[in-house]
């Protein structure tokens, strides 16, 4: 199991905090923003004599309304398509032993989030990288360099949109390519959109779930952690119209029974928050990339890419 290239800088901090300094966690995608008041307020309010198990794919009452959520949105997206998760990261795992087995491939557009290495391992599933460039400000690489990767031991496509830790935002194009060629050679597609929210120049986000036909090959992740700034909650889902799939990444779910109770009073309170927190976040995000990036390229020798979403 590869050491987290992220988590194995916090002994560093540690000391560093040890020591009396002030230290910045540029490692860690923690937002500073604060948790929606109604998430918190239904914890501290939840009358609870026995802390139970909930069903294994969550909260019937949290899926349903998670699922009208995305339907305001206009993802099409059904109570039965969703499994709830321990954070994204439970969620992805769910979606490789689902989809793959021990030796097969999954490509993915680097730089990626890095854990989806570690991912990949407790999966026996191995990472081909298909890179994309600073010079193309990390745009969806060509489809003759994702057919060039295909073999048969590939199952799947995996990109974040927007992404960690480049930013970029997939265009409604871009997806509709690699929504072609998962189809062409039977493959899935699967989309962490965690960050879906944060958009920065106008840009519209376009989900895997919104392609027409895409059904029984698109898996979303998702997650409250960066959404409502609720990283210690541990809620995700995985997402997917494919039956097979997700009654298979149902078994994953009962095999560790259930996701936490709290955190699912949290994250399904947490749907209430209004959409004046999500355009006061933005605009605190937009104005930060803004003035980070002004600020790098006055700097010689520095090449930026503009991110148009994520942190």
């Amino acid at each position: 199991m590869p050491e987290s290239p992220i988590r194995k800088l916090v002994p560093y901090a540690e000391i560093a905090k040890r020591k009396g300094h002030k230290v910045y966690h540029l490692n860690i995608g923690q937002p500073d923003i604060k948790t929606p008041e109604v998430a918190l307020a239904a914890v501290r309010n939840a009358d609870i004599k026995v802390l139970e198990y909930s069903h294994s794919a969550g909260f019937e009452s949290y899926r349903t309304k998670l699922a009208e959520s995305y339907r305001t949105h206009g993802l099409p997206i059904d109570t039965a398509d969703i499994i709830v998760t321990t954070g994204g990261s439970e969620a992805l795992l769910f979606a490789l032993g689902s989809t793959m087995d021990s030796g097969d491939e999954i490509i993915i557009p680097e730089p990626f989030y890095a854990n989806y290495n570690g991912f990949a391992t407790a999966s026996g599933v191995k990472v081909v990288p298909v890179i994309s460039t600073i010079d193309e400000g990390f745009a969806l690489p060509a489809i003759s360099a994702f057919e060039k990767l295909i073999s048969p031991r590939t199952k799947a496509i995996l990109i974040c949109n927007p992404g960690n830790p480049t930013g970029y935002l997939y265009s409604k194009e871009e997806i509709i390519q690699l929504a072609e060629i998962v189809r062409r050679h039977d493959l899935f597609l699967i989309a962490d959109e965690v960050y879906r929210e944060f958009t920065y120049d106008g840009d519209a986000h376009f989900s895997v779930m919104n392609v027409p036909g895409l059904e029984q090959n698109a898996i979303m992740i998702d997650s409250v952690s960066k959404r409502y700034s609720m990283c210690g909650a541990r809620i995700g889902c995985i997402v997917s119209k494919n039956r097979e799939v997700m009654a298979t990444a149902l078994k994953f779910a009962q095999a560790r029974l259930s996701p936490p109770t709290y955190e699912q009073i949290a994250s399904e309170s947490a749907l209430q928050t209004p959409q004046s927190y999500f355009d006061e976040v933005i605009s605190e995000y937009r104005m930060r990339r803004d003035t980070l990036v002004t600020e790098r390229e006055k700097s010689p020798g520095v090449k930026v890419a503009k991110p148009k979403g994520a942190f």
